[in-house]
């Protein structure tokens, strides 16, 4: 994942991973999904023109390109969430996926990981309610819907409202779908007050077996400024959510979506891990 799906000097570049790599020596390295797990999500028509490109093509200009190596990561990092999901783990993985509905690609993300993760430990492990946190600054249009009319699975997010993808704003939500969008320059006070307020108990009131974490760190307060987001957690703030988040599940996984200041990535991960515990096992 740190060499193939080029994207041609997009923020969502391989490099992401070659630093997370260079900071984690001791990451184990993930395994590749079967195409079968990816129709648990996603059309067989849309994996079909994903499978066969011979050259760079746009989904959505200027958003998201693929290529002949993108259809290899794009299963590497969906096997790799898995592999998270099955171990308590941490997937360090690209392209991300939240975005992703499952007709397409979208906003940098090319498979839904998380959703991939959630129907396997479903349909594999017999998992039964699975509690989905999303804290990347966008809304997880793709992931909210796959599971919208799936009482199995309760979706929540914090993200920054209203920027792309331009969903998740006041009143969009259901039963199972928990959505907290947050004015731009919000910071640690305003997210772990969304956390407390809003997302833990309705998460409790679910019971999940299991948490997923979109573990995304583009909210960060030195994340570089693209497409308009301004928001200020700190890498405290991100040690804290993902603390309490270890809290809310007797088992934990998270997979990493945005984050694309290369120059702090590592650190703010090695924060969040800090706070999931430290005794959580990687897969990268």
């Amino acid at each position: 994942m740190a060499r193939l799906h080029p994207t041609f000097g997009h923020p969502e570049a391989p490099e992401r991973l070659e630093v997370l790599l260079a900071a984690f020596p001791d990451a184990r390295e993930g395994r590749a999904a079967e195409r079968s797990a990816l129709e648990r999500v996603h059309t067989p028509e849309y994996l079909d023109v994903l499978a066969t490109l011979t050259e760079p093509t746009w989904f959505d200009y200027p958003n998201t390109i693929a290529s002949e190596t993108s259809w290899t990561a794009a299963l590497l990092a969906a096997g790799t969430a898995i592999d998270a999901a099955e171990t308590g783990g941490f997937a360090l993985v690209r392209p991300p996926g939240h975005h992703a509905p499952p007709q397409t690609a979208m906003g940098f993300c090319l498979i839904n990981n998380v959703a991939v993760a959630a129907r396997h430990m479903q349909a594999e492990h017999g998992v039964g309610h699975i509690a989905i946190l999303d804290y990347d600054v966008h809304h997880g249009n793709g992931t909210q819907d796959v599971f919208w009319d799936d009482e199995s699975v309760l979706y929540t997010s914090i993200h920054q409202w209203p920027v792309y993808p331009g969903t998740g704003g006041p009143g969009d939500g259901n039963e199972t779908t928990v959505n907290v969008p947050l004015d731009a320059g919000s910071g640690d006070g305003e997210y772990l007050d969304a956390f407390e307020r809003v997302i833990a108990p309705a998460i409790r009131a679910f019971a999940p077996e299991l948490l997923l974490v979109s573990a995304g760190f583009d909210a960060h307060d030195e994340e570089e400024d693209v497409y308009l987001i301004d928001m200020h957690v700190t890498d405290d703030g991100f040690r804290e959510l993902s603390r309490r988040c270890a809290g809310l599940a007797p088992r934990v996984a998270a997979v990493l979506e945005g984050g694309y200041n290369v120059s702090i990535l590592p650190r703010v991960v090695a924060a969040a891990l800090e706070g999931f515990s430290s005794g959580s096992t990687t897969a990268g």
